[in-house]
């Protein structure tokens, strides 16, 4: 195993532990608001310290971007861990067993190791860049369809950009349309490992954080999957605005986007 991959495991696997023991518990845990409908727990906070105590141990020098932390600088800037202690947030507060630890390291700007652990299920989700990506030790890939008819396909609604509601309600209606099903589950880092599964054939959505995409980014292309922004192009690291799915589902949705999108969705 990659040795930053087996770091990144341990480190994922010990947050899922601190989350776990608090779900157990969860009228204890403490919840305050960063936003409308955008929450913030005792959990997040630490479990994003478990998984940055695991990564000093280890490599001492690297920097750390966090959800919840900022960045925590280290002096060698070619190496950046990039951490989602617990996406799905919402979900986790209400009980809904659907959330994921997600971590991804970096190195002089390409994504080299993602892991995305669910520990509910005890899925854990990785892939090294070149080295295809595994479900636990099984191997994944995408679907392979050629058009939208016996799709299913995943996605999240723009609760914290509700400025591109009017755009994403005719998009989601465009693809609705055409698809077999659509499932909205609450946690980008496990929509994009399920695409890399083949439980979903495609993803899309808008306005996430790089933490919320880095580890599922790579893991869907190492599956085989295609990842764009909404143009087609690769700037959804900065935009947030992302799309997945197997290469021909891909190019589908990004085509029905296109004369949906408003300015500053094209970006």
């Amino acid at each position: 195993m990659h040795p930053m991959l087996t770091i990144a495991t341990r480190a994922a696997r010990a947050a899922g532990q601190t989350i776990m023991r608090a779900y157990t518990e969860l009228d204890r845990v403490e919840v305050s608001s960063k936003g409308i409908n955008d929450f913030v727990t005792s959990v997040d906070k630490e479990a994003e310290a478990t998984i940055t105590y695991q990564i000093r141990k280890s490599y001492p020098d690297h920097a750390i971007i966090g959800e919840e932390n900022g960045e925590n600088r280290g002096t060698d800037k070619d190496y950046i861990w990039i951490v989602d202690p617990l996406d799905g947030t919402n979900n986790f507060v209400r009980g809904i067993p659907h959330f994921a630890v997600s971590i991804a390291l970096q190195y002089k700007g390409k994504i080299e190791v993602a892991v995305v652990y669910d520990p509910v299920r005890e899925e854990l989700f990785s892939a090294v860049r070149g080295k295809g990506a595994k479900v636990n030790d099984f191997r994944m890939r995408v679907t392979n369809v050629n058009d939208l008819s016996n799709t299913m396909i995943g996605t999240g609604f723009p609760f914290k950009a509700r400025q591109h509601t009017e755009s994403y309600m005719a998009i989601l209606g465009e693809v609705f349309s055409l698809c077999a099903d659509v499932r909205r589950g609450g946690s980008a880092a496990l929509d994009l490992a399920y695409v890399a599964a083949g439980r979903l054939d495609g993803f899309f959505e808008i306005g996430l954080k790089p933490w919320d995409i880095a580890a599922g980014d790579l893991i869907c292309r190492e599956a085989g999957g295609t990842v764009t922004d909404f143009t087609g192009a690769h700037n959804y690291m900065t935009s947030g605005n992302i799309v997945a799915g197997s290469p021909k589902v891909t190019t589908q949705i990004v085509k029905i986007m296109r004369p949906l999108l408003n300015e500053g969705l094209k970006r």
